[in-house]
């Protein structure tokens, strides 16, 4: 993997983090999954410790790709992230006139990856 399984201190990466690192780092190009998506995926935690973690150690993996519900980019991060979505070709709606700041937002239901491969294989291994 790209990304040791250590904190820039030094310490070793909580359990869970480290398990959701991985499950970030396994969403494609131009794809995402939400907080509540990758919670419910591992079967464990919530969207706030999904987004607890990716807030904490997420700037080691693909972290906008991991997004919010309503599809908001996310504060303080939106040009960044803009910036990879447009590379990528992750499919965005674009924001009435009426919106504050005029910032897409991300379409949902073309986006979202539900784990499994391009190619029809299997998800990779959840929790067993």
């Amino acid at each position: 993997m790209s990304r040791e399984n250590e904190e820039p201190g030094g310490e070793e990466l909580p359990e869970y983090a480290e398990r959701v690192l991985e499950v970030a780092e396994l969403i494609p190009p131009g794809r995402v999954m939400t907080y509540g998506d990758i919670a419910e995926w591992l079967g464990e935690g919530g969207p706030r410790q999904v987004g607890r973690v990716m807030a904490l150690y997420g700037g080691a993996v693909p972290w906008w790709r991991v997004v919010r519900a309503d599809g908001a980019l996310l504060p303080g991060h939106e040009l960044r992230a803009l910036g990879h979505y447009r590379e990528e070709g992750t499919p965005l709606r674009e924001a009435p006139r009426s919106a504050e700041g005029h910032l897409p937002r991300l379409d949902l239901r073309a986006a979202r990856w539900d784990g499994r491969r391009a190619d029809g294989g299997a998800a990779p291994p959840g929790p067993e």
